[in-house]
């Protein structure tokens, strides 16, 4: 298994299998450093995950993510062609796609519009197309994965649930008083990132998924508010909240639920992990990391 890398890569996230990895340094941006690990590596199948993933930076460096995701996505497709190699690549796309979503479209099918509402989700638009048109002209083996949210232990603190989590923790070690929150009405389908992983490696194991776009999700909603409340009710010291408007986006996603049906008819795959299971597993590891 080879891994890319940047000299500013949190590599503390893959301590416990780096002997397992050879890692290379690597910008997606840079094509012609993309190219030469292909002609080193010559892979036959290819994780494409790497991304300016956080919504509220896209508002803030719109130019930025859509240079490092769509032109990061398009080095990889040329990549491949460049090099004459012949991997499955599977191109991880988003929920964010889209967008708005009206009341009678949810659960989101495949098939609804795409309607972003955000510089990255209209990056992550960019993307999946793109690669469904290499698939149709190149014949690359690509699969765009659609996954709705996930989240697990050493998720990044500017997301919102290992926000919250690392918020709790703060306050239970005394390091500071109030759980500050953006918009709390906002639904999201959440998935453990464990059984996301899963879904992925059945994504690029099985040849129906090839030239598909494929939602992945629990298909059950909560809003932020319901998961600030359940974390809340896991503290060891009374919670107390307060709005911060600089928490809040220009355009925020409404609902976001997903109808993965098709991905399970294909692959057999459900998730088999609790939502609440992973809420303790977060909170527990901030608990940890905030003793230190």
């Amino acid at each position: 298994v080879y891994g890319t890398v940047r000299w500013r890569s949190r590599m503390e996230n893959i301590n416990h299998i780096k002997d397992r990895l050879s890692l290379i340094e690597c910008d997606i941006t840079d094509s012609n450093g993309v190219q030469s690990i292909f002609e080193k590596v010559e892979p036959d199948i290819i994780h494409h995950l790497a991304a300016q993933s956080f919504v509220p930076t896209s508002f803030r460096c719109p130019q930025s993510t859509i240079d490092t995701n769509v032109i990061g996505t398009l080095n990889i497709l040329e990549g491949v062609i460049k090099c004459e190699i012949d991997p499955i690549i599977q191109i991880a796309g988003s929920s964010e796609e889209y967008g708005l979503v009206y009341p009678n479209e949810v659960p989101i099918k495949e098939t609804n519009p795409l309607r972003p509402l955000s510089p990255y989700g209209v990056s992550k638009v960019a993307c999946d197309l793109l690669s469904i048109q290499y698939y149709h002209s190149y014949g690359l083996k690509v699969v765009v994965t659609r996954a709705f949210n996930h989240f697990g232990v050493r998720r990044g603190d500017v997301f919102v649930c290992s926000n919250f989590a690392k918020q709790i923790a703060m306050i239970e070690k005394g390091k500071r008083d109030k759980l500050f929150h953006g918009n709390l009405e906002a639904q999201r389908d959440f998935t453990d990132v464990r059984d996301i992983i899963r879904a992925y490696y059945l994504a690029v194991h099985k040849k129906q998924c090839i030239g598909k776009q494929l939602n992945i999700s629990s298909g059950t909603s909560y809003s932020i508010r319901t998961i600030l409340n359940y974390l809340i009710s896991l503290a060891k010291v009374e919670i107390k909240t307060e709005l911060d408007p600089s928490r809040s986006r220009p355009s925020d996603v409404p609902i976001l639920l997903g109808d993965s049906s098709l991905f399970r008819k294909i692959t057999g795959w459900c998730p088999s992990i609790e939502i609440t299971q992973t809420l303790k597993d977060l909170l527990n590891y901030w608990r940890n990391r905030c003793d230190g």
